[in-house]
């Protein structure tokens, strides 16, 4: 009903809008990009966590304007739902946690009847796991676009480095781009298409 409004469409159709090409220069991922008809979902580019086994489709828009920015995530609400139901459907029956000692504190029952548990869970909650030497770097597609998360390690039990790439700053970059020859009432609608959060800005 609000996508059809006709105050919505005239407020949003043609205002903000980019080409594919200039997404990529810019490194918008996410709705944005998709805005623009590149079908493109890390999800099914490079599947992890299980993406691989459920079945959803890539909402794509065709204009890049503030109007397909907000389709394409209504309809990747949708399929998100449909993932949901997939895991439902297909879920195993067990335990649901991990008992992994490095990764889990333990069930709250065994710290209260066993020292060696508690120790362990002092130990994971105080100092963490101790994390192999060397680097790593993975990325997943969240609900604002691609976050990246790269960690170097010297042995120790907190990374020696820690760098979050999340896509808030190269989308916030664009406005100036974006709001050109537009009216200032029109950065109101250009601002809640981006979707994107300071703190993740001052990262």
């Amino acid at each position: 009903m609000v996508m059809q409004n006709s105050t919505l469409k005239r407020r949003t159709q043609g205002i903000g809008a980019y080409t594919t090409a200039e997404a990529i220069d810019w490194s918008v991922t996410g709705a944005g990009l998709r805005a623009t008809g590149l079908a493109w979902d890390y999800r099914k580019a490079r599947p992890y966590s299980g993406y691989e086994n459920y079945e959803f489709e890539i909402p794509t828009g065709t204009h890049g304007d503030c109007y397909d920015r907000c389709l394409v995530r209504i309809e990747e609400m949708r399929q998100s739902v449909r993932i949901i139901t997939q895991c439902l459907d297909n879920m195993p029956e067990g335990p649901y946690k991990a008992y992994h000692p490095l990764t889990t504190p333990p069930p709250k029952a065994r710290t209260l009847h066993d020292i060696e548990t508690l120790i362990q869970h002092f130990l994971n909650v105080s100092w963490g796991p101790v994390i192999p030497v060397g680097e790593a770097c993975v990325a997943i597609e969240a609900t604002k676009g691609l976050n990246a998360y790269y960690l170097t390690s010297d042995g120790g039990t907190m990374s020696y480095r820690t760098r979050i790439r999340t896509p808030s700053f190269a989308h916030l970059q664009m406005i100036p781009m974006m709001c050109r020859g537009m009216m200032v009432a029109d950065l109101i609608a250009i601002l809640a298409s981006i979707d994107f959060v300071m703190s993740d800005v001052d990262r």
